[in-house]
């Protein structure tokens, strides 16, 4: 009896290695006629000069999956995809503690989609710069200690926006002369993984975080090359700077991811590729160990497919960090923002409603929906708000705060750590570094404002923005402001108001629009409350039609 056992297990072992999955070479083609079909596009920043990357090979992502992925079949794929795709965190752990899934499982499920659809020649989205190599042993590792009492981030799949510190993967904020910096985990991260979520890669995004050129497409890094948006590959704009971050959320290619934001770099690709984005306030969540634009202005972010995941994941980053001064005195987290959730309600709150956006067929049938759903609707007439010198403060600041993370993350061996360096380096090589320039990179070295003048242009475009929202909110008693996408990002961001973007419809063209709730610095959990409760009353989000 015993030597039959064993030679059925050596035979299952042995049919197991006959299937073992064999990831196919990516080779690059010619993409010249894509280029021309795109020459024409409506939208300037659409007309791509180049789609695959001219720095990165695919081949060495897919080495990093190879072996993680190698007795994962498609057989297993389809079968786990019912407990696993457009599923939200509470219910993928309650599969797992059903013993139908494990997190081991879990991320070969992810990996193994990453690969089917980014080798694709006619599907790939160009959304993933790199992949953890320990991935799966360290979701194995999960599956071996889990607890009761764990946090539901616990064993689940994250990709980080590439401008995030991860010890393992180079941090490259999408250029060339970053593409092998090695850094610390950023504090984000550390929080993150304490409470055991599974960094599973890193995501493209708009390099240097939009900050380089002026008329470049929104998701293009010379490391990445273009990221692409699964509602319409090449059709759509992906919204930037994270642009890989809700790309590759919007297919399905991992639980959750973290973006950036400075004004509008989360809610611009959330909506855009119709998933929930959070800009939460300034000061809840740490940008220590991210490469920076605006130190003012700057904020990590969850992006996710549903409001509850997103309340789960900002819960899970918030903390007092020591090394970044606006996190302190910020509201702690002595509560789970997704436990209350269904609380939630739109009864008897007041929305601010912009006439001049009423003039969207879209924004104003979710407007009614919303008062159908027992909320309040106040139109009113939006004062206008002085951008002058915004563009100004992104400059400054970058000017100080860039050489401060080099100084403080970058290896012995980068030498090249000024503003005026970066910008000779990428003149070298430049079809490969800077294909569309490096116009607003160049704009940093016009401006030298002394200490004073910037804390003043700080305090004046703190006040505009705060003004534009409170004149209307005062007045009218309201609660909230009702915005489409990131119309109103740059406001938000010089108040350092939070934003939350939820999914509200289509445009006839497929292309996702979202609604976006606005409210006072840290009133986040009353904004998820809101999102939660629309959300689940509209339910408007579709996969994408070429992602199922």
């Amino acid at each position: 009896m015993k030597n039959t056992i064993l030679l059925l297990l050596l035979f299952t072992f042995a049919c197991k290695q006959e299937s073992k999955t064999i990831i196919s070479p990516w080779v690059p083609y010619d993409e010249s006629e894509e280029l021309l079909e795109n020459a024409g596009h409506e939208s300037i920043i659409l007309r791509f000069k180049l789609i695959q990357s001219k720095i990165l090979d695919k081949n060495e992502i897919w080495k990093n999956v190879s072996d993680q992925i190698s007795y994962f079949s498609e057989e297993d794929y389809q079968k786990l995809k019912p407990l696993i795709l457009e599923q939200n965190i509470l219910n993928i752990q309650s599969h797992i503690q059903a013993g139908n899934l494990t997190y081991e499982t879990l991320t070969q499920w992810y990996l193994y989609r990453i690969v089917k659809y980014e080798n694709d020649k006619d599907k790939y989205l160009n959304n993933i710069i790199s992949i953890n190599p320990e991935a799966v042993n360290e979701a194995r590792k999960r599956d071996k200690n889990k607890s009761s009492e764990d946090h539901p981030i616990y064993g689940m799949p994250i990709l980080l926006k590439d401008n995030i510190n991860f010890e393992g993967l180079p941090t490259t904020a999408g250029t060339h002369l970053l593409r092998n910096n090695e850094a610390a985990d950023a504090f984000i991260v550390k929080r993150i993984k304490e409470k055991g979520g599974i960094i599973l890669g890193k995501a493209n995004l708009s390099e240097w975080a939009n900050f380089l050129c002026l008329e470049c497409p929104n998701g293009y890094s010379a490391v990445g090359g273009q990221t692409l948006n699964p509602y319409g590959r090449k059709k759509f704009d992906t919204g930037g700077s994270s642009s890989g971050s809700a790309s590759s959320i919007a297919a399905n290619y991992a639980v959750a991811a973290v973006g950036t934001e400075t004004s509008g770099s989360i809610l611009s690709p959330s909506s855009s590729n119709s998933i929930v984005g959070f800009k939460p306030t300034t000061g809840l969540l740490s940008r220590g160990g991210i490469v920076p634009l605006s130190s003012t202005l700057d904020t990590p972010g969850p992006m996710t497919r549903n409001v509850i995941d997103n309340a789960i994941f900002l819960s899970v980053m918030t903390g007092e960090d020591s090394d970044d001064i606006v996190t302190k005195g910020s509201p702690k987290n002595k509560k789970y923002y997704w436990e209350e959730l269904k609380t939630g309600s739109l009864e008897g709150v007041r929305f601010g409603v912009n006439k001049r956006f009423l003039e969207d067929s879209i924004y104003m049938l979710n407007v009614e929906k919303i008062e159908a759903l027992g909320g309040i609707a106040v139109e009113f007439e939006p004062v206008q708000m002085d951008f002058e010198g915004f563009g100004t403060l992104l400059s400054a600041d970058m000017r100080i705060d860039l050489p401060n993370y080099l100084n403080q993350y970058s290896s012995e061996e980068m030498t090249i750590r000024s503003i005026a360096d970066i910008i000779a380096y990428n003149k070298q090589d430049s079809l490969e570094k800077i294909p569309y320039g490096q116009g607003r990179f160049e704009r940093i070295l016009d401006v030298n404002l002394s200490e004073g003048e910037l804390v003043e242009l700080r305090i004046k475009l703190r006040n505009a923005g705060v003004t534009f929202f409170e004149k209307a909110m005062t007045e009218h008693q309201l609660d909230v402001i009702l915005s489409i996408n990131n119309w109103n990002a740059g406001n938000a961001a010089a108040a350092n108001y939070p934003c939350l973007t939820v999914p509200m419809g289509y445009r006839e063209t497929g292309q996702p629009v979202g609604i976006t709730f606005i409210s006072r610095p840290f009133e986040e959990e009353m904004l998820l409350k809101i999102g939660y409760a629309f959300e689940q009353a509209t339910k408007m989000r579709k996969l994408p039609r070429d992602y199922k």
